[in-house]
């Protein structure tokens, strides 16, 4: 496992030897994951691990929250939350809750995992004196608005939709971290602009620099296009897979247990020939000291038999099927302790077709380089940033078109959260 950083320390001593709410936020490439991950393993906490998604759970070893909380689906408001005496107990024995992606949780949402812990520990303190720790980016992911009726209760009862306007937080301190040692990129003026786009104050300057260096031709292969849009990205790899000469080759997932509907880690049934560009879907576990692979490496398939051979920067490798597992907390009676059981296992082989990819897709990913496709314009704040930032150099960018004005937006309650909790941007550029 990675060692943390002396930053990523200090803030994993907070969240360890206080009881303090902490929101753990940064720029892309800042090491949330690293540090989420360090806490999991060595904490003293009876911790709960928990995502909006049940892909973010997947990735992170936790649970759902509707599926933890046991909760409704859609808006909660103020209806009766039903509590089995086996939830009351897990709740009660939690030190610690952990929410990754905590951009896509919304007020209510937030509101009722208070109200869930208060009503089964029977406590009035905020979120009945459970230690709080989110980790996200409101920067790059955005709460997913649902019906119409749904967006004007929200217009009715919150000031916006994101989870820092939640009512609990009108009587519940939250402690704003801000990584800023970005891991991912190197260069100083690829960061700089990075965070320029980030913040929304991109001067003529960068974005001309922008898109000069992305004007140039891409390289044929090596390259994943991350685009805005699901049709897109399917029609790139469909297309480029059956250009390819051979036979196309199937491989079917295993799947044991219930895994709540289809929200699977990978493909259900992966189409492969020999030639497909591939990518990596997680970090290699097997490897002997060094690392083969990383999640969003590239590589080309050499080789299909029983497991499938990649080439990555004209090394082999033999690749094997992996095993996500789906995972859920319960209380143990005898130990008076939580315990993690393993509900559902997803197996096939860790690679999706990787010509193109969505952006949302992209989002945890590191690219050497990547063609970026925003289609007729970037549909969500924050979209663009995601994109570019998924990037370790700027020689590695390449654009589809220029990038423009209306690219590169900031949600509105965000930039007002964070500048009142004195996370204002402290890049020294203004809008032209």
């Amino acid at each position: 496992m990675p060692r943390l950083s002396r930053e990523q320390q200090a803030v994993f001593d907070l969240i360890e030897k206080t009881r303090e709410h902490v929101f753990v936020t940064g720029r892309a490439g800042t090491g949330k994951s690293t540090l989420l991950n360090h806490l999991a393993w060595n904490t003293e906490k009876q911790l709960v691990i928990s995502a909006p998604t049940g892909v973010a759970a997947l990735n992170v070893g936790g649970q759902t929250i509707h599926s933890l909380f046991r909760l409704p689906i859609g808006v909660i408001a103020d209806q009766a939350i039903d509590q089995s005496d086996e939830l009351k107990k897990l709740l009660n024995t939690i030190d610690t809750l952990v929410i990754d992606e905590v951009s896509m949780v919304n007020a209510d949402l937030m509101d009722a995992i208070d109200r869930s812990l208060r009503q089964a520990r029977k406590r009035k303190e905020p979120f009945g004196g459970v230690q709080v720790v989110l980790f996200g980016d409101p920067y790059q992911l955005a709460p997913v608005p649902g019906s119409q009726e749904e967006r004007e209760y929200f217009a009715d009862t919150y000031r916006s939709m994101w989870f820092f306007d939640a009512k609990v937080w009108q009587t519940a301190e939250l402690r704003i971290v801000e990584l800023g040692e970005v891991h991912r990129q190197h260069e100083a003026e690829f960061k700089y602009m990075l965070n320029a786009v980030r913040h929304g104050m991109v001067t003529k300057e960068i974005a001309d620099r922008l898109n000069t260096v992305g004007a140039r031709p891409a390289p044929r292969d090596g390259v994943i296009t991350l685009a805005s849009r699901n049709d897109s990205v399917n029609r790139i790899n469909q297309a480029q897979l059956q250009r390819l000469p051979g036979r196309l080759q199937t491989a079917k997932a295993e799947i044991s247990g219930d895994f709540g509907g289809r929200n699977y880690p990978a493909d259900e049934a992966l189409e492969l020939k020999v030639g497909a560009q591939v990518m990596f879907l997680r970090n290699d576990t097997q490897g002997q000291g060094e690392v083969r692979w990383v999640n969003g490496s590239i590589g080309t398939v050499t080789k299909i038999t029983a497991n499938v051979e990649v080439e990555i920067d004209g090394v082999r490798y033999e690749v094997e099927p992996a095993t996500w597992e789906r995972h859920k907390y319960s209380y143990d009676p005898a130990t008076k302790k939580l315990e993690k059981e393993v509900v559902a296992e997803f197996s096939q082989f860790p690679l999706r077709l990787a010509w193109a990819v969505t952006i949302h897709k992209s989002q945890g990913k590191t690219y050497d380089q990547a063609i970026v496709d925003l289609g007729s314009r970037a549909f969500s704040p924050g979209q663009t940033y995601v994109a570019l930032s998924r990037i370790t150099a700027l020689e590695g960018l390449y654009l589809t078109r220029p990038l423009r004005p209306s690219d590169i937006w900031v949600d509105k309650d965000v930039e007002r959260f964070m500048a009142d909790a004195g996370r204002a941007p402290r890049v020294a550029v203004t809008a032209s």
